[in-house]
């Protein structure tokens, strides 16, 4: 769907299912992309009948998740800065809101690469797990480490082209990503066995070839609007300082979440190898079902974002309850897929018998998950695309607080279920704190 179709039924003020799902469905495909590089990489290396490979594996994507969502605030800033850009139709403003988180990734990405070994050792200290799992997880990462610029850039530019409702060709450079991914992991792994770090150098050249490409398309496509941006336009101060305030807030609610994930991962590690390569499967489920949502997330944000730059209430309204709707409608499916399918999926994970017999007994949380957690990240989206963080981080720290005391009460008593349900009471947790702060939302960006 072009952006001149969006933008005639925002002015026509009509927002149709065909619409929503016309700029969905790209979206989540975008999404769902997102986490399979480290899917990937762990249901390569579970091929290998080796534990500890599979676990490093899992560890290391567990950290560049926590170190890649730290910083997942370019994107979603990028995005709803953007869609309040378009819908103002101010030109300038469109690109600076690429520009200005472009400066962050860049200096983020090289910090991350500066201080990699502190970081690896402070991850490995805090996740646990064995020796022979830890020396795997180091190889791991600091292989893919150096893809970090890369990938940061990469959430600037899909934010931005989300923001612009340019989601096929975010869907391509995603889409794009993977693909040399998974060619390359089958080529390191099964043909030159590098194992471990092959899954490691795949994820990498993905990450850097793919991102070198977006980057030089948007510039070839956009190079005079570019040059006529001066440098006091990119530092001018109001919108600089709003555009640290919300990342700032984007941050710390990351920050909560990446706490609850650290503990999560670190009481599984706990419970010995096969639980934690269990738990990682899971996650990685998770994950998708996540960014699934996510993609739903995102057309609000996108939706949200056009009406507060025209200041558009209808369409506020009407992005509201089409992702309501279409995400409780996703949630059944999700059920059934999982239920129905479930023992196939985790066979894609691993062949390891002890691993995938406790996968398929802790299934049932995965069953259960859409239908608490979807709620929480749609608001996300949408309260992403009115850029008011604040809300989204008061929700997820309250949410936080709930998980703390939940593991430490059902822990000694269920064990690794009782880490699963103090995970489905974080995500249930999420959603109805994020839920009361809609109408004042509705009455600070449209009174």
């Amino acid at each position: 769907m072009k952006i001149a179709t969006h933008s005639k039924a925002i002015e026509n003020k009509s927002l149709h299912h065909r619409t929503y799902l016309a700029l969905s469905i790209p979206l989540i495909i975008s999404g769902i992309s997102t986490p399979l590089l480290g899917a990937v990489d762990t249901a390569v290396v579970g091929r290998i009948p080796d534990t500890a490979a599979i676990g490093g594996v899992a560890i290391g994507a567990v950290i560049f998740n926590t170190i890649y969502w730290l910083l997942g605030f370019l994107r979603v800033s990028t995005s709803g800065f953007t869609a309040q850009a378009e819908g103002a139709n101010n030109q300038n403003e469109i690109l600076l809101s690429l520009l200005r988180p472009v400066i962050l990734a860049i200096l983020f990405g090289a910090l991350f690469i500066i201080f990699q070994q502190p970081i690896l050792q402070i991850a490995l200290s805090l996740i646990g797990g064995s020796e022979a799992i830890s020396a795997n997880a180091a190889t791991y990462f600091s292989i893919r480490i150096w893809g970090a610029p890369f990938l940061l850039l990469s959430y600037c530019i899909i934010g931005w082209l989300i923001g612009m409702g340019k989601v096929r060709l975010a869907l391509f450079i995603q889409i794009g990503m993977n693909v040399i991914n998974i060619s390359l992991d089958f080529l390191f792994v099964f043909g030159l066995g590098l194992g471990v770090a092959g899954v490691g150098y795949a994820s990498l050249i993905a990450e850097a070839s793919t991102i070198l490409f977006g980057c030089f398309f948007i510039y070839r496509t956009n190079a005079t609007k570019i040059r006529n941006i001066t440098r006091k336009m990119l530092w001018e101060k109001e919108p600089l300082l709003q555009m640290l305030k919300v990342n700032r807030d984007l941050f710390l609610r990351t920050v909560s979440l990446l706490v609850m994930t650290g503990l999560f991962t670190s009481s599984g590690a706990s419970m010995g190898e096969v639980t934690l390569a269990a738990n990682a499967i899971l996650l990685q489920l998770h994950y998708m079902m996540a960014y699934l949502f996510g993609g739903f997330a995102n057309a609000s944000s996108i939706l949200v974002g056009r009406a507060v730059g025209t200041r558009n209430h209808f369409l506020f309204q009407r992005a509201c309850s089409l992702s309501v709707q279409w995400g409780l409608l996703s949630a059944i499916l999700l059920f059934f897929l999982t239920y129905l399918f479930g023992d196939y999926i985790v066979v894609l994970f691993t062949n390891i018998p002890e691993i995938k017999e406790l996968t398929l007994e802790l299934l049932i949380w995965m069953l259960i998950f859409p239908f608490v957690g979807f709620l929480g990240l749609l608001l996300e989206g949408i309260f992403s695309g009115a850029t008011e963080a604040k809300p989204v981080r008061d929700s997820i720290f309250l949410a936080l607080l709930v998980y703390v005391i939940a593991q430490w009460i059902l822990i000694p008593i269920y064990e690794n279920n009782g880490l699963w349900i103090a995970f489905l009471l974080f995500s249930l947790g999420r959603s109805i704190f994020l839920l009361l702060y809609v109408p004042k939302l509705s009455r600070t960006k449209f009174s």
